[in-house]
């Protein structure tokens, strides 16, 4: 079992703090979600954990478990077991699918324990099958031309195919319909176990109904105000988020 804690995060961007405490603890074998109103933290959140740059840590540490990874570059954290999927997957022209999940794979291995191509591809195939894509796709530039649904199973492709020990999954319901959701929360499940943990970011229960949560957790004003189980979730569908706002003296901004 690996852990993964978040201790009293801030976070800032272009000197306004964004992040203000962020107190969590997630292990493998435990699905969490993060719901909260827009321009709360969630992203920010994932982004930090992550390394981006554009993101100061201000105070606080990310332990993984129990190294302080925030000294870390991006391709380190990754390489000790973290993975991110977002919300606008990037375009990488020149570059095959095939090319860069095999190149990920074998950064987390030794030079004597590099997976071999015919371990790789009958994975690939066993993955891609999973998530219903066609076996063009591992040959094509990473995301260039993929739709929106595409690039969702590419990421959930990348995930199945390194196996890490977090996954950071932001808004990765954004854009799809109800097919494309059913196969992106398919491939989320088939990880689920001792050695995989997943924090979902999320605007919506729907995603939830069909990757249970073990943990729900309410982001407002930059920190965690509220957690709970998957129940607390379909409450925020029912409710929304004005009375909790309310018992912690958050004063929603209406869009």
């Amino acid at each position: 079992m690996s852990k993964l804690e978040i201790i009293d995060l801030h976070v800032s961007i272009e000197d306004k703090e964004i992040l203000k405490g962020v107190n969590l603890t997630l292990n493998t074998n435990e699905v969490h979600a993060i719901m909260g109103p827009n321009g709360t933290g969630k992203s920010t959140l994932s982004q930090a954990i992550m390394g981006n740059p554009a993101y100061e840590v201000t105070q606080g540490q990310v332990l993984l478990d129990g190294m302080n990874i925030l000294e870390l570059e991006v391709d380190e954290r990754a390489r000790k077991g973290l993975f991110m999927a977002v919300q606008y997957p990037s375009e990488i022209s020149g570059v095959s699918n095939t090319t860069l999940m095999r190149t990920a794979m074998n950064a987390q291995r030794d030079t004597e324990n590099q997976i071999s191509i015919f371990d790789f591809l009958e994975k690939l195939d066993e993955k891609m099958a999973l998530l219903d894509m066609p076996p063009s796709m591992a040959e094509r530039y990473v995301n260039e031309g993929f739709s929106g649904g595409e690039k969702k199973r590419n990421e959930i492709l990348q995930m199945l195919m390194i196996e890490p020990k977090f996954a950071l999954l932001d808004e990765i319901d954004s854009g799809l319909d109800i097919d494309a959701l059913q196969v992106v929360s398919k491939g989320i499940n088939s990880l689920r176990g001792p050695k995989f943990g997943a924090l979902i970011i999320t605007h919506y229960q729907r995603l939830l109904n069909y990757v249970v949560p073990d943990f729900v957790h309410i982001m407002m004003d930059g920190r965690v105000v509220k957690s709970g189980d998957s129940q607390l979730a379909l409450e925020l569908e029912a409710k929304g988020y004005k009375e909790i706002a309310q018992e912690n003296g958050i004063e929603l901004i209406e869009e």
